[in-house]
C-alpha cells in the first residue's frame, strides 16, 4: 500500500474560499440552520438565494421522517414538491413503509395490515416491490417484531436512511446539488486513493478511511 508523507500536504496550496464553501455546502446540505448563520457571520460569506426558506422546510420534512411520521413528511413533501413522489416510487414506497413500521411497533396490526392493503398493496404490480411487500408483511406474523428476521426494519438506520433520501430528492427537485461538496470531495479521494494504491501494490488496498486519514 502507498503510504503518503502527511508533511507533504503541508505545502499544498488551498484557498480559504474553497474550504468556506466546501463546509457551508455541508451544512446547508444537512440543514444546519443556525450553525449556518454562525457561520456566514464569522466568514463574511455571502449568503446563499433563498436558502432560509428552503433549509426549514427540509429541515421539517427530514425530521418527521426520521421520527417515522412519514405521513407528515409525505403531506409536506406534496406541498414543496407536489410531483416529485410521484415521479419517485421507490421513495414514495419508502416513507408509506415507515408509518406501516410505526403501527407494527404500536402494536396496531389491524390497522397496519388495512394500511397495507391499501397503501402497499398496489405496489406489489410491479415485481421489484414483492420482494420489499414479504419483507414488511413478515413483520406482522411475530408478537415481537424486533425479533423477527426483519428486525433492521424497524431500526433508527432505516429511518435515517429513508429521511437522506428523501433530502437528496428535495435538493435535486429544487435543482441544487443532491450530494454536499465535502460528500463529494471524499468520494473522489477515495476513488483516487484505490486507483493508485492498485496500480502501486499487488495486494488489494483497504477501503479509504477519513477517520485513519485525518489521524496520519
Amino acid at each position: 500500500m502507498m503510504d503518503v508523507d502527511p508533511r507533504q500536504y503541508e505545502n499544498a496550496a488551498i484557498n480559504d474560499s474553497d474550504i468556506h464553501n466546501i463546509v457551508l455546502s455541508y451544512l446547508v446540505h444537512n440543514c444546519f440552520k443556525e450553525t449556518v448563520e454562525s457561520f456566514i457571520s464569522c466568514t463574511g460569506m455571502k449568503q446563499p438565494a433563498d436558502y432560509q426558506e428552503d433549509m426549514e422546510k427540509r429541515k421539517r420534512i427530514f425530521h418527521f421522517a426520521l421520527e417515522g411520521n412519514a405521513l407528515k413528511a409525505i403531506e409536506l413533501t406534496e406541498q414543496l414538491a407536489n410531483d416529485l413522489l410521484e415521479k419517485n416510487k421507490d421513495l414514495h414506497f419508502d416513507l408509506l413503509s415507515l408509518h406501516f413500521v410505526k403501527l407494527v411497533c404500536s402494536r396496531k396490526c389491524t390497522e397496519a395490515l388495512e394500511f397495507a392493503q391499501t397503501k402497499l398493496t398496489p405496489f406489489g404490480k410491479v415485481q421489484n416491490y414483492v420482494e420489499k411487500l414479504e419483507d414488511f408483511m413478515t413483520l406482522l406474523a411475530y408478537e415481537e417484531p424486533e425479533k423477527s428476521p426483519m428486525f433492521h426494519l424497524l431500526s433508527l438506520e432505516y429511518r435515517q436512511q429513508v429521511a437522506d433520501s428523501l433530502n437528496r430528492a428535495l435538493l435535486a427537485h429544487a435543482n441544487l446539488p443532491s450530494c454536499s461538496a465535502m460528500e463529494r470531495l471524499i468520494q473522489q479521494t477515495t476513488v483516487v486513493r484505490q486507483c493508485l494504491n492498485q496500480e502501486l501494490s499487488k495486494d488489494p488496498p483497504p477501503p479509504f478511511s477519513l477517520k485513519d486519514f485525518l489521524k496520519s
